[in-house]
C-alpha cells in the first residue's frame, strides 16, 4: 500500500501562502540558533526583522512561488525569479536565467529531501521555460555546509560576495534546456535520503 503521507508534492504558491512561509523562516532561525548558528540569519525571528515580512510578501506576489506539501500540509517553499534580488550585490548573469530567491523547509521534517525536491522542481521549471541557467545564492559561512548542500544538488560555486559582513556564495547549474527532449546534464541530482 502506498503511503501518500510520505510523498512530497509541489503546488504553485500564492500571496496567501506568505504567513506559512514566514512561520517556516521563523522556525528555521530558532533551529539554526539551537545549533549554535547565529550568523546566518541572526537571532531575530525573520517576521520581526525590518522588511522581512514585506520581502516575503513581495516574493510571493511577484516571483514564481512553489510550496512543497507532505500529507497536504506545507513543509517547504521556494520562489523562482528571473534574476537575483536587486538588494544583493550579485551581478546579472548576462543571459536568461532562473534564480532561486528563497528556499526554506520546515525543520520538523528535516532529512526527508524537501529542499532537494524543491531544487529538482526548479530545474524542471527552468528547463520548461526554455532557459539553460539556474542560479542560487547562499550563506558561505559555517564551514561551507550550505554550499555543499547545493553542490550535492547539481550546483557549482561561481562567485563569492559580501553583503556587508555576511559572506555569500553564488552557485549555478546548467539544466540542459537546449539539449533536446529527454536529455539531461550529468550534474542534475535526484533527491534522496539525508538531503535537506
Amino acid at each position: 500500500m502506498n503511503d501518500d503521507r510520505r510523498v512530497i508534492r509541489i503546488r504553485p504558491g500564492s500571496p496567501a501562502d506568505a504567513p506559512v512561509v514566514l512561520d517556516m523562516l521563523d522556525s528555521a532561525v530558532v533551529w539554526m540558533n539551537d545549533r549554535g548558528n547565529t550568523e546566518q540569519w541572526g537571532t531575530t525571528p525573520y517576521s520581526k526583522k525590518p522588511g522581512g515580512a514585506e520581502r516575503v510578501e513581495r516574493y510571493m506576489a511577484e516571483g514564481a512561488p512553489h510550496i512543497a506539501e507532505l500529507g497536504g500540509a506545507p513543509v517547504g517553499a521556494m520562489v523562482l525569479d528571473s534574476g537575483p534580488s536587486p538588494e544583493m550585490p550579485i551581478a546579472p548573469a548576462g543571459e536568461p536565467e532562473r534564480y532561486v530567491r528563497l528556499l526554506v523547509s520546515d525543520r520538523r521534517h528535516a532529512g526527508l529531501g524537501i529542499g532537494a525536491t524543491l531544487l529538482a522542481h526548479a530545474v524542471r521549471e527552468t528547463r520548461r521555460a526554455g532557459v539553460d541557467l539556474l542560479r542560487v545564492d547562499c550563506w558561505a559561512g559555517g564551514g561551507g555546509e550550505l554550499i555543499a548542500f547545493y553542490e550535492r544538488n547539481g550546483f557549482v560555486p561561481t562567485d563569492p560576495f559580501l553583503f556587508g559582513a555576511w559572506p555569500g556564495q553564488v552557485l549555478a547549474q546548467r539544466v540542459g534546456a537546449h539539449r533536446g527532449p529527454g536529455k539531461t546534464p550529468e550534474s542534475t541530482s535526484k533527491a534522496g535520503p539525508g538531503r535537506r
